[in-house]
């Protein structure tokens, strides 16, 4: 059962039959959704490029030159696999806007959406790897509601759900955020546990963000930061294409173990 399909199902029981059900049918369409398709669509997001440099390293090294060799080789390993179709955000040194990469990913149909990144820390001692999940906070109730309210209403206009009833819409929309969260967290769960068995982590290795490039609704994703460029034994080990090359190993892994645990759901 693909997405478009799924979700034709999913509205036709919430417009029928309540709450439960639509759960119980989601649950179901969740198990089939990304079996069925011949080879899932992965999206590698390099961060930053063109006018953007992102970090800036202790000896001058730029984010956007090691997460784009990074995502490259990724992509390559992907692609070699044959088990799926991938898609770069960009593939030079050229600025995209972290609204296109979202939507590049939505175009595309994506079934993951993976950006790799490099750090910088205030503190120059700390390095190692880490990886960021969507999570929002606001100052108070009021305006998480107004803020809530505004992104849905942008979200909303790349998904169809069949069907022009808001409280429907609403239930749906939700339901696909928090099914996409928690992939996303298992998602990220493997891209740690890949990764700490080639390079070192940081202390604190899952955490989370209102990054706007994770913000797609139905889109499991995540961010990697692949190391510290605060610190200067580290941004010499980034420059390396073996750590690169360390670093899209570990990612293909995680991305494989990812679809495997989705097929078993």
């Amino acid at each position: 059962m693909d997405r478009r399909h799924f979700l034709k199902t999913l509205t036709g029981v919430a417009a029928g039959a309540g709450l439960a059900p639509m759960q119980a049918a989601w649950a179901a369409g969740a198990r089939a959704a990304v079996p069925a398709r011949k080879r899932p669509v992965v999206v590698v997001d390099a961060g930053h490029g063109g006018v953007d440099p992102g970090c800036i390293g202790c000896t001058g090294t730029y984010e956007k030159d090691i997460v784009l060799a990074t995502a490259l080789d990724l992509a390559r390993q992907l692609e070699a696999s044959r088990r799926f179709k991938v898609h770069l955000s960009r593939s030079d040194d050229t600025f995209v806007t972290l609204e296109d990469r979202v939507a590049r990913a939505r175009t595309e149909d994506a079934d993951l959406f993976l950006s790799v990144h490099a750090d910088a820390l205030p503190v120059p001692s700390a390095r190692g790897a880490s990886v960021f999940t969507l999570s929002e906070k606001a100052s108070d109730k009021e305006a998480a509601a107004v803020a809530d309210r505004e992104n849905k209403s942008d979200l909303f206009a790349g998904i169809n759900f069949g069907t022009k009833d808001p409280e429907v819409n609403e239930i749906l929309f939700d339901l696909t955020r928090r099914q996409t969260n928690n992939l996303s967290i298992r998602l990220a769960q493997r891209v740690v546990d890949e990764l700490g068995r080639r390079v070192r982590l940081l202390n604190h290795t899952h955490r989370s963000a209102a990054f706007v490039v994770l913000k797609a609704p139905d889109v499991p994703s995540a961010l990697v930061e692949i190391g510290c460029l605060s610190n200067k034994t580290e941004e010499r080990a980034l420059r390396q294409s073996s750590y690169q090359r360390s670093v899209a190993t570990a990612l293909s892994h995680a991305v494989g173990d990812y679809f495997d645990f989705v097929a078993k759901v």
